[in-house]
């Protein structure tokens, strides 16, 4: 019955974006179907097809592994406080010595695997499909297929054709920046998860390649082309600026993941505190109508958006006894990033609030992305400041492009709903 209901919350989730298209005559019905199939397919692969399970356990291994190997630098350099929970000499779980280490790990090896020519391969790989089936711009089908393995570095691979691109292609690019996240943050999320889940790696790498059509789908209409993009129907190449060695592959890739190090746990300070600051002033003002009104309401950010996003988590296929608590963590991401969402979504897990095998997986597809403020913010300000002609369209379209990136998460979860069961072995590596 639940995959139904996860099946039934695609279509809702389609028509609930075609309700606020900018233009419903120029959707492109055919692109929605594509995209929606190459989700499906990729589902199937995974889900259903022996080879495909196959497939997704080894890469979940690979990423456990390389996430194990990230960690000798971190114990290295900052000794017991570096040890994960559970190891010997472990003062517990540290959010600043043990997982964001893993950052600048990964961002070195993405480096590495660009300088070996191995990631513009893939990226050209995917870019293909994309463009042959939804029939995407050239510049769009290699920022869509970029955005699966990194972030807002994406943009650098078609730089060159920002400055000439339609406001649609902006939007979806923004939104597809959104609904992915980039593999040197998703090492943080698994090492954040491994141990109440233990194939949560397989499931986010999955996660990251169903939202990209996701992205492409809700992005079109929402904001439908409605004119002919520059590179429509060329095949172009990823832009990169390949190092000249070995080594410097490594200094500019470990350099580049210290500053995204800095800017997550810098984003993480402010928000979390500006959420506190904001749910003190709304508790004291909603304590006060609760006793007026006699209700018990949860005045806090969660609350209210646990409220917002409660019939979402009911069309994403989660079971009522579990609704509650996924709307609130997955609401939460909005205002305070996939970061603390995860860690409440371990928290919850630990605990047993989450009490369905089901709510986990379909939480994980729904929170991995970057779609929350934060960002939008970030993904406007780099782009902008790669074509400044484009600022106002960029700035015009952020806030849709966000809308569709967080509905796109909500489908690649709904798509993780239909093909779930209780027996998968995909669940805990049976």
């Amino acid at each position: 019955m639940y995959n139904a209901i996860s099946s039934a919350g695609m279509i809702v989730l389609i028509g609930l974006c075609w309700l606020f298209s900018t233009n419903r005559r120029r959707i492109n019905w055919k692109l929605v179907g594509w995209g929606t199939g190459l989700q499906l397919l990729f589902a199937i692969f995974v889900f259903r097809v022996p080879a495909g399970r196959r497939l997704f356990l080894l890469l979940n291994d690979l990423v456990v592994k390389v996430v194990e190997a990230s960690a000798a630098g971190a114990e290295f350099l900052f000794g017991p406080l570096a040890l994960p929970p559970g190891a010997k000499g472990s003062v517990g779980f540290i959010l600043a010595f043990q997982a964001l280490p893993t950052i600048i790990f990964f961002s070195a090896l993405i480096s590495l695997l660009y300088f070996f020519k191995i990631m513009p391969l893939v990226i050209r790989g995917f870019a293909s499909l994309f463009s042959e089936t939804m029939k995407l711009s050239g510049a769009e089908s290699v920022s869509v297929a970029s955005n699966i393995f990194v972030g807002i570095e994406s943009a650098f691979t078609i730089r060159p054709h920002i400055g000439t691109m339609t406001r649609s292609e902006l939007c979806t690019i923004l939104t597809t920046g959104m609904a992915t996240v980039a593999s040197n943050v998703l090492a943080l999320y698994v090492f954040t998860l491994r141990e109440q889940f233990p194939t949560i790696a397989g499931h986010l790498v999955s996660a990251s390649i169903l939202s990209a059509p996701a992205a492409v789908v809700m992005s079109k209409i929402l904001l439908p082309e409605e004119q002919i993009p520059e590179t429509y129907g060329k095949s172009i190449k990823p832009h990169y600026e390949r190092e000249s060695n070995f080594f410097e592959a490594i200094i500019n890739g470990a350099n580049a993941g210290a500053k995204v190090i800095v800017g997550v746990a810098a984003l993480l300070v402010a928000v979390l505190g500006l959420v506190e600051l904001f749910d003190m002033i709304i508790g004291v003002l909603g304590g006060k109508l609760n006793a007026l009104l006699q209700m018990k309401f949860d005045w806090s950010l969660k609350g209210i958006l646990g409220v917002l996003f409660y019939p979402f988590s009911l069309i994403m296929g989660v079971s009522p006894d579990d609704a509650g608590i996924v709307a609130r963590i997955v609401g939460e991401r909005t205002v305070a990033t996939e970061v603390a969402g995860y860690k409440d979504l371990a928290t919850a897990i630990s605990d047993g609030t989450i009490r369905h095998p089901r709510s986990i997986a379909i939480t994980t597809y729904a929170l991995c992305g970057f779609a929350h403020l934060a960002s939008m913010a970030i993904f406007v300000g780099g782009l902008s400041a790669l074509a400044p002609k484009k600022t106002k369209v960029l700035s015009q379209t952020g806030f849709r492009a966000l809308c569709a990136a967080t509905l796109a998460c909500l489908m690649t979860a709904c798509t993780a709903g239909i093909f779930f069961t209780d027996s998968s072995i995909l669940l805990g590596g049976k």
